[in-house]
This record gives C-alpha cells, sequence and structure tokens, in this order.
C-alpha cells in the first residue's frame, strides 16, 4: 500500500475527531440534531485550522444514507465517496484559479437541479474571498433565493475582503488557532500510534513553529522524522528549523541580569558567527522574558528543562527589568530590519536594554524613582536661612498637624500673619472661607497649645493673605515634579516607545 502522509492519515472523519473548535463543533451538531439548517455557512480562521475538514464532515453530515444527523456513519457509499473525493454531488471550488465571473457562472448553472446522488448538492468554495466583484454578484442572487436542495459551504483565511452583502447571507464561524499544549497534545497521540521515539522538548518546538495551525505542524512533523530518520530529538528538530541553541539565549539574559555589557558583546560576536537570523533571536528572548515574568508571579509554570536557570533569572531580575527588556525587545524585533546591520542593530537594542535599566543599578532593585532639582524658589516663598527655621514655620507646622480632610486644608490655607505672647492671627483668603468653621479652628487651636504652653487662642479673619501660604507652595512644588517627570529623557522615550502615561505624581512633605 502506498505511504499516506501523516495530514491525510490523521485528517478527522467525524466531529469527535476534530482537535479543538469546541465552539464551531457545538453549534452544528445542536443545528443538525435539530433540524435547523441554514442554506450557507461562512468558515473562517487562518491556515491549517480545520475550515475545509469541518466542511467535509458536514457535507457527510447532511448526505449521510442513514439519515441527516451531527454523527454520520462514516461506512455508506455517500460518506465513503466524500472521504475519497468523488462524491458527485459535493462540488469543490478552489476560488483562488477560479476567479473570472465565467467560472461562477458555470458553477452556478447547475444549482437549479437536484442532486445525483445524494440528499443536498454541496457547494464548497474554499478561498471564496478571492473571487472579483461580478463573481460575488453572481453568486449573490443564488445566496438570496437558493433551491432548498443547495447547501453553501464557504471558507475563506480573509473575510475582510468579502462583501457585506455575502456576508449577512451566511452563518458565520471563525476557528482560532490551537494553544500550543493542545497541538503538542495531538502530535504525541500521533507519535505513540505510529510508534516512533520522541522528545517532548522536540514536539513542543515543533508545535511553537506551527503558529497555531494543526496542519503546519504534521507537515513539520514529517520533516522532522525523515530529518531525524525516524525518530525526534530535540537537537535533530531545533537544528532542522533552524533554531539557537536555548543556552545562547540564556547566557544573553543572563548578561544583562548582571549588566556586564563587555560580556554581551563578546557573546555576540560569537553568535555572529553562526550567521543567525537576529530577529529569530529576539523572538527567543521573548519568549524567555516571558517564562521568565510567569516564574516571577506563578513559579509552578517554569518547565522541567531549563527550570533551574529560569528560576535563578527571575530572583536576579526584578519584574520591572523583565517587563523593560520585554518592550525593548518587541520594539526591537519590528525596527530590526530598519538597521544599516543586522548584528549593529542587535547590539544597540542590548545596550539600550542597559541604558534604560532603572537606575542602571544591581539587580533585585525597587521601582525607577527620579531625581527631582528642587524648584527655584521665588521671594514670596523663599525659606527663612537654617538658623531662623524650626517650629515658628508655619509651613513645616502645618505639615506636621495631625489632622486631616477639612481641617488640613484649612490649616494649609491659612497665613500665620501675627504672633504674640498668648494669640496666634491668622488670615484665610475669601475664596476659601468656606473651610472657615469654629469647631475646626477650635480643633487647630487645641492641636497648637499641646505643642506651645504659652497659646491662649487662635483667630482666624478672612482677607486676603501677603504671603503664599503652604497650600500654595506646596502645589508649586507639584507642578514642578510633574514638569520635571514628563521632561526625564527616560520618561520621554517610554511615552513615545512604549506608550507608557505618568499617573498620580504625590510628593511626600516632609514636616
Amino acid at each position: 500500500m502506498a505511504y499516506q502522509v501523516l495530514a491525510r492519515k490523521w485528517r478527522p472523519h467525524n466531529f469527535p475527531e476534530m482537535v479543538g473548535q469546541a465552539h464551531v463543533l457545538r453549534a452544528l451538531t445542536n443545528a443538525l440534531e435539530n433540524d435547523r439548517l441554514h442554506h450557507a455557512y461562512l468558515f473562517t480562521g487562518t491556515r491549517g485550522v480545520g475550515k475545509t475538514t469541518i466542511a467535509r464532515i458536514l457535507a457527510k453530515s447532511l448526505n449521510c444514507e442513514k439519515g441527516v444527523s451531527a454523527y454520520p456513519c462514516g461506512q455508506c457509499t455517500a460518506c465513503c465517496e466524500i472521504d475519497e473525493g468523488r462524491f458527485v454531488d459535493l462540488i469543490e471550488v478552489d476560488a483562488a484559479s477560479r476567479t473570472k465571473v465565467e467560472d461562477t457562472r458555470d458553477l452556478l448553472d447547475n444549482v437549479q437541479y437536484a442532486p445525483t446522488r445524494g440528499r443536498y448538492k454541496v457547494y464548497l468554495i474554499d478561498e471564496v474571498h478571492m473571487l472579483s466583484n461580478h463573481s460575488f454578484n453572481a453568486l449573490l442572487k443564488t445566496l438570496e433565493e437558493p433551491p432548498p436542495h443547495v447547501k453553501f459551504l464557504l471558507a475563506t483565511t480573509d473575510p475582510q475582503k468579502l462583501p457585506p452583502t455575502i456576508l449577512s447571507r451566511c452563518l458565520q464561524f471563525n476557528l482560532k488557532r490551537l494553544p500550543l499544549e493542545q497541538i503538542i497534545q495531538h502530535l504525541t497521540k500521533i507519535l505513540d500510534d505510529e510508534g516512533i521515539h520522541y522528545e517532548t522538548q522536540a514536539l513542543r518546538l515543533l508545535a511553537q513553529a506551527a503558529d497555531g495551525s494543526l496542519r503546519d505542524a504534521l507537515s513539520l512533523l514529517e520533516q522532522a522524522i525523515a530529518y531525524g530518520a525516524g525518530k525526534l530529538s530535540s537537537e535533530d528538530v531545533g537544528s532542522m528549523l533552524g533554531n539557537l541553541d536555548q543556552n545562547v539565549v540564556l547566557e544573553l539574559i543572563k548578561g544583562l541580569a548582571t549588566n556586564d555589557a563587555p560580556g554581551l558583546l563578546q557573546q555576540i560576536s560569537q553568535l555572529a558567527e553562526q550567521n543567525p537570523d537576529f530577529v529569530t533571536v529576539l523572538g527567543d528572548m521573548l519568549s524567555l522574558l516571558q517564562q521568565i515574568a510567569l516564574a516571577q508571579v506563578v513559579p509552578a509554570t517554569v518547565d522541567a528543562l531549563d527550570g533551574e536557570a529560569i528560576l535563578q533569572l527571575a530572583k536576579q531580575l526584578s519584574p520591572e527589568d523583565v517587563q523593560l527588556f520585554y518592550q525593548i525587545a518587541l520594539l526591537g524585533r519590528r525596527d530590526l530590519p530598519l538597521a544599516p546591520e543586522p548584528r549593529g542593530g542587535f547590539e544597540m537594542l542590548m545596550l539600550r536594554m542597559l541604558a534604560f535599566r532603572p537606575d542602571n543599578a544591581a539587580p533585585q532593585r525597587s521601582a525607577p524613582t527620579y531625581a527631582i532639582p528642587s524648584p527655584p524658589v521665588s521671594p514670596q516663598i523663599a525659606e527663612p536661612p537654617p538658623t531662623n527655621s524650626g517650629p515658628d514655620d508655619w509651613k513645616s507646622i502645618a505639615n506636621s498637624l495631625e489632622v486631616t480632610g477639612m481641617v488640613k486644608q484649612l490649616a494649609l490655607n491659612c497665613e500665620l500673619k501675627q504672633r504674640d505672647s498668648k494669640t496666634w492671627h491668622f488670615s484665610l483668603a475669601p475664596k476659601h472661607k468656606t473651610l472657615l468653621r469654629p469647631e475646626r479652628t477650635k480643633q487647630i487651636e487645641e492641636l497648637l497649645k499641646k505643642r506651645y504652653s504659652d497659646l491662649q487662642s487662635v483667630q482666624i479673619r478672612v482677607e486676603h493673605p501677603q504671603t503664599e501660604t503652604p497650600a500654595i507652595i506646596q502645589e508649586s512644588h507639584q507642578e514642578y515634579a510633574v514638569k520635571a517627570i514628563d521632561n526625564d529623557p527616560f520618561v520621554i522615550y517610554m511615552k513615545e516607545k512604549c506608550q507608557a502615561q505618568i499617573r498620580n505624581v504625590q510628593l511626600s512633605v516632609s514636616p
């Protein structure tokens, strides 16, 4: 018997054999079981996720000689002929090669005639988005008033190119990319049944390269089996895919963790001798940084392979470092093709990670901090010299009072105008007069009496202050701090490249 490739040998023949796409299978199963069949179905999704496979199974469900069911028998003449691609009432069309309106008209000329063998005449049009506008117009007439014995099954990787008039007449099902673990699980089942020796890491590499496409995964598996002479090792699969040794990427991250710029440049020099694709190297770095970030939050997610090295890096790097490196690598992967020379662009990318690392200090640091220079002080708010400052400085006193809310606001918006042996006289701007309440004045007075034994009363008059109050001084410092942070080079870079935002800048006021 002639050899059959894995992608065809393991193609599902019924819905239970399908891998993934449970949301689509559930809807179709319910429709078939409850006899609520639409005349046109549109299956969308990237390559190799099961669009035409589901369409063929649906065609079997509609034409099985044992009746319309979500579980075709697979044994009758109709089921066997559909599996073999020779059922006369299943008309499969590749729209990519039949884009002309004449082709579509010829195809639809026989729509009005009853099926020859089956219960329904099924038109399966693959890559339907490739049809011309005139072809869509010809198809639209039939979709508007289809004969009861006709079903249309349309498949496309680009539904945005379909006219709204076509979309509105179809039930649309969007097939998703398959998760990595689901692909690995299916490949494991196939290899176990085929009796082929494999390493789990080799299957992971194949699943990652497949990028959510099960068909691509099976094609790569076929190639890997041939490359490895009937067995799958991670080393052979990595060599076949052109992947770098994981240790190379680990060493690059370790160089970043220890701020070892000379060591990083030396590693890149050795890496360049292998003539790698530096965009692919960045992809491997992004994958490793993601694992490190997950290890910092949930250590149990770390794979057994390379787990110790990842956990060690998770301890060496702060979460801020990992997120910064990831973002710079992500943007660099996009911009690297613009560099005059790939190696030079990659070197600049690594140095940028070190340059913009918060404070460029040792690992396990706290969140980024910014040294904000003291704002220029106007004559009105100038502090008295180290010799006269102290308890008589109302700004310091007001900020040190153990009160909150409106009482605190009243104290901060007052100006200490005069102070004699027994009474402190304050001014409060008219716009803040709503803050003035006898009980609030009394509370401030009691607090001051505890600190100054000679004080007997506090008097607050509503009048314009002659100097700036503590609240005004604090507000000016806050505005200056916001401007200083906004003008910081690191902040500017993060805003432009990473869409970062500054929120809730707060100053801690010392008494």
